[in-house]
């Protein structure tokens, strides 16, 4: 049985005394859940604020990206070591807006994925089709190819120690979300995908589901059989809003 996730990408937004406040108003939702695992991605710069606020909690808490380095002459880049000196659980990688704006190809994605995992983070590696491709009948055939970077670079096996993340572009900050049906039949594809290559491998790794996660929707996400729990955006700023959505997970 997969414990569900619930993990919230601050993205950047944030100050010292928001998350403060946010970091405070979330110990006790993630303390008392009951079978679920929480964890917040803060910005760098918050991370060891966020460790001091966190400390001797359930609260997990990671990074947004890290580089494929982890020293050296890389002005402006997180080491995963370090990261992991900050007591960072997890680590995003591949996030749609990395792809887009930073011309983060599948092959970046994949030696990101490596490093994080190589050096005692668990990568959050997030996959996803643009509105384009969803029209045109390629979901499959998108997530299956940014997963394959990584089967191709790490071996399947790889999925023992991560999770996979599935965000539809067209529904990250739109307001848009994929209905529970449409969601499922996506995780469920990746879960087949993997299940051909390594059978308990694909029964054991926590797929979620990120597009738009709300307390009003995600009992109804989270009750499909291949949904996880979810990668949420904007509503992982609201402590009431977040906190429904980790009860939603129990």
């Amino acid at each position: 049985m997969r414990t569900p996730l619930v993990m919230g990408n601050w993205k950047l937004n944030g100050s010292k005394e928001s998350v403060e406040a946010l970091v405070k108003g979330l110990l006790a939702p993630a303390n008392s859940a009951t079978n679920v695992q929480v964890a917040v991605c803060a910005p760098a710069i918050f991370l060891g604020f966020v460790e001091q606020l966190a400390a001797n909690s359930k609260l997990a808490y990671g990074a947004q990206d890290a580089d494929v380095h982890t020293s050296g002459a890389f002005t402006g880049e997180n080491s995963p070591v370090m990261l992991k000196e900050f007591g960072c659980t997890y680590s995003l990688v591949g996030h749609s807006e990395r792809r887009e704006y930073h011309n983060e190809s599948d092959a970046v994605v994949a030696a990101k994925f490596k490093a994080i995992q190589e050096n005692g983070l668990t990568p959050v590696l997030c996959i996803g089709e643009s509105l384009e491709q969803n029209e045109a009948g390629e979901t499959q055939a998108v997530v299956e190819r940014q997963l394959k970077a990584v089967v191709d670079l790490c071996g399947i096996e790889a999925f023992n120690q991560a999770v996979i993340a599935y965000e539809p572009i067209w529904a990250i900050g739109t307001g848009k979300s994929a209905t529970s049906a449409q969601a499922q039949t996506v995780h469920s594809g990746i879960r087949q995908w993997l299940a051909a290559q390594h059978a308990e491998v694909a029964a054991k790794v926590q797929i979620l589901y990120g597009g738009s996660v709300k307390a009003a929707t995600a009992k109804e996400l989270f009750g499909q059989a291949d949904i996880d729990g979810g990668l949420v955006g904007g509503a992982s700023l609201q402590v009431e809003e977040f906190a429904g959505i980790i009860s939603a997970a129990q």
